[in-house]
């Protein structure tokens, strides 16, 4: 009779000690190649976001393209083609609409804007005298000058500035070219992993198939809220008379595409005009703040539920971490406007990988007795 060398007790603590120091390498892992993907971000972010802009487009309108072929009949390039003018005629006629307006505003704004400062000023000394030494007294004070970057760092800050606009320039060009790969990006991406196993393969494909879903979901749905939140933002701030109130709405409305970015600038912009514009006072911020709470309450308790059906199951607060967590961890817009649909997807996966380590921690639990 043969006598096993560690006994049962010896064992478990030994695969227990295999088990954590793998996921301890697994962790070193994952944040080592997290910091070399932020790297690679920082580096090519001018190149990447334009990607990562096309590529959502294509998820949002694929769709589209492939009814306008089942129902026109036509063939793919035609079908883009059609697309293509179709939303250029919509924003061109959305331009003509909203620039004239938008112009009066913006120069009324400008003509206001020494006013509204110096009004900031006299409330700053009657409040908190100490604190107006640290401002300009006025708009054409030198001491804006002395704000500026040197000129080699606003040189260089410009000519990142312009590789950004000219790298968006090219999204049409890689939208164009997504959509017409379409369904055959999986068949590469299946290509490429012949060189896995089947059940290696079929699992990554599993879990690309549930981002694309999470990520298609979310924006397909957050675009539709953040246009609807934009028009209603603009309708009530002019309502109320507020300065800018039809630029301001629609750019506010469009920045929840990332979950409160919208409201949480929109509060630090809006306020501050309707205080101190000239016809304005408290009880003009009182109708801003109503209106930012009633569009809130049409986003929370409506538009979302409606729209997205809670498809990404995360709490408010979590949605709020997550996106200060990804758009650090990703430099700015690309981590925040990733952040609901990157967090979901994690723990979707997390799930399977928590019941796989059940398993191997207590293989006695799935042996039928």
């Amino acid at each position: 009779m043969t006598e096993t060398f560690f006994s049962p007790l010896q064992r478990r603590l030994l695969r227990l000690t295999v088990m954590l120091s793998a996921i301890t390498l697994c962790i070193a892992l994952i944040v080592l190649g997290f910091w070399a993907m932020t790297r690679v971000l920082s580096l090519f972010y001018n190149l990447i976001l334009p990607l990562a802009v096309a590529g959502t487009l294509a998820l949002i309108l694929f769709p589209l393209v492939q009814w306008q072929q089942r129902t026109l009949g036509l063939s793919r390039v035609w079908a883009i083609l059609l697309l293509f003018a179709l939303i250029l005629a919509l924003l061109t006629g959305l331009l003509a609409l909203l620039v004239p307006t938008m112009v009066e505003q913006a120069t009324s704004f400008i003509a206001m804007a020494p006013g509204i400062w110096e009004q900031l000023q006299e409330r700053l000394s009657r409040f908190l005298p100490g604190l107006t030494t640290l401002f300009p007294s006025s708009l054409e004070d030198d001491a804006f000058i002395q704000l500026l970057p040197e000129n080699g760092n606003l040189g260089t800050a410009v000519m990142s500035y312009v590789g950004l606009v000219a790298g968006l320039g090219f999204v049409p060009l890689y939208l164009f070219f997504a959509l017409l790969s379409g369904e055959k990006l999986r068949d590469q991406g299946n290509e490429v992993l012949s060189v896995f196993s089947p059940s290696t393969r079929d699992r990554v494909l599993y879990f690309v198939d549930v981002f694309v879903g999470y990520l298609t979901a979310f924006f397909r749905g957050q675009l539709l809220i953040a246009l609807i939140m934009g028009v209603l933002l603009a309708l009530g701030f002019s309502i109320i008379g507020l300065t800018l109130a039809i630029p301001l709405g629609l750019i506010l409305g469009l920045l929840n595409i990332v979950p409160y970015l919208g409201t949480v600038v929109g509060l630090l912009l809006v306020l501050p005009i309707a205080l101190f514009q000239p016809e304005g006072g408290a009880f003009l911020l009182a109708m801003a703040l109503g209106v930012f709470a009633v569009v809130q309450l049409i986003e929370s308790w409506l538009l979302t539920p409606r729209i997205m059906a809670n498809q990404s199951g995360l709490p408010p607060v979590l949605v709020v971490i997550s996106v200060v967590f990804w758009g650090i961890a990703f430099g700015g817009v690309i981590g925040m406007i990733l952040a609901v649909p990157l967090t979901a997807f994690l723990l979707a996966v997390w799930a399977p990988l928590k019941s796989s380590l059940k398993r191997s921690l207590h293989p006695s639990a799935n042996t039928p007795p």
